[in-house]
């Protein structure tokens, strides 16, 4: 049977094939510019929208809105309307977003590895 490596670990092709795809699933789920930084945003409790938009710079109205729906079909996060008038929307952070904490945290070392490996240390 042929192998391949991946890291220190030494897979079949099979294994790799299937670790593959969970990356891929994960990756498409978690792609583009802003999911990330809205699940960081929403790490500090529930928020609405305007808030989120504040937390998260450089966001436009109906890019937080697409992104927003988005992880809301991926059971990131939760959708809650008050009734309030105008009626109030609430956004929250799912345990199932929590289970990212490890990753994300994972991400910011390597990033900050990786700027000071091509930007130098500051």
């Amino acid at each position: 049977m042929e192998t391949n490596t991946l890291s220190k670990h030494s897979l079949t092709r099979i294994e790799c094939t299937h670790a593959l795809m969970n990356v891929r699933d994960a990756l498409e789920i978690l792609s583009g510019k802003w999911k990330l930084p809205i699940l960081i945003a929403l790490s500090t409790g529930e928020m609405r929208f305007k808030q989120i938009g504040k937390e998260v710079s450089g966001i436009t109205d109906k890019m937080l809105s697409k992104e927003l729906k988005d992880l809301e079909i991926n059971q990131l996060v939760t959708r809650t309307v008050l009734d309030t008038f105008p009626p109030t929307v609430i956004y929250k952070r799912t345990e199932h977003a929590d289970s990212l904490s490890e990753v994300i945290s994972a991400l910011r070392s390597w990033g900050a590895f990786h700027r000071q490996k091509i930007i130098g240390p500051r």
